[in-house]
């Protein structure tokens, strides 16, 4: 019998990249899912492709009221049942004149020169940015998070896989917006798993390194050779590479584990 069967799983960010691997491998080990994605037409694509067991759901995770309308909708359909929880919902910020100076940054470097230009990553990142990152990210784990506890407490079970990165524990030059929504997630994963265990709710997070998924879209190919140079395995993971450890956090078994971090990332960070 599948692990999984009989149980119910929301995956936000689920109609593409990590997210869409991850629903279906859920899917086939049994559960029905509901995949929500701001774009509801792929969310629908990826119900149809897991054989129409589960439920599409359209909307931002960063607006509370959406995500609320969101369980209203999986509660009528799911008789208020939640078993599993996955925070995916994201995105990057590739913006193009940081990849430009970037570019000139790296020519000076290597003509010896020395750094010259400055990247001026934080100096010029505006309000509307930073507030949309932290949005969709920490608030949207946030606020999700809330509304599955709810149901997850008085059930006294509950499997919550936050998606975290690298940029969380290392940190990248270019994005400290994304670092800091990367961070706050590790943080709020740790605290809630310590707040929620003595109910049979774990909270754990898994921090992929460099995954060749749309977010990487942004980059143009001198970058993503230059993020390549840092990977001691030479290429960027696969979406499918990410899903075991997804499966293994959402495992009915692994009730000992809680409040960690697991990071596939090819030897970039160990």
């Amino acid at each position: 019998m599948p692990k999984l069967d009989g149980q119910w799983a929301l995956v936000t960010g689920g109609a593409s990249g990590l997210g869409r691997a991850i629903s279906k491998a859920l899917a086939a080990e049994g559960a029905r899912v509901a995949v929500a994605d701001l774009d509801g037409s792929r969310a629908a694509e990826a119900i149809e492709e897991i054989g129409g067991r589960g439920l599409a759901l359209s909307g931002d995770v960063s607006d509370s009221k959406q995500v609320a309308e969101w369980f209203v909708r999986l509660g009528a359909t799911s008789s208020r049942r939640l078993d599993i929880l996955v925070n995916n919902a994201g995105y990057a910020d590739g913006r193009p004149e940081l990849l430009e100076r970037a570019k000139q940054i790296a020519g000076e470097v290597l003509s010896g020169k020395g750094q010259q230009t400055p990247l001026d990553a934080t100096a010029t990142l505006s309000d509307e940015d930073w507030a949309r990152m932290l949005a969709v990210h920490l608030n949207g784990t946030f606020y999700c998070t809330r509304e599955a506890l709810r149901w997850m407490t008085p059930a006294r079970y509950g499997r919550i896989v936050n998606m975290a990165s690298i940029a969380a524990t290392t940190g990248l030059g270019m994005v400290p917006h994304y670092c800091a929504a990367k961070g706050g997630i590790v943080s709020l994963t740790k605290s809630v798993a310590k707040e929620v265990m003595p109910f049979g709710i774990t909270v754990n997070a898994i921090a992929p390194g460099f995954i060749d998924t749309p977010l990487l879209d942004p980059f143009d190919a001198l970058s993503r050779m230059a993020i390549l140079g840092g990977i001691p395995m030479g290429r960027f993971g696969r979406p499918e590479e990410v899903v075991p450890s997804a499966m293994l956090l959402v495992d009915p078994a692994n009730s000992f584990m809680t409040g960690q971090v697991i990071s596939p990332n090819g030897g970039q960070v160990i």
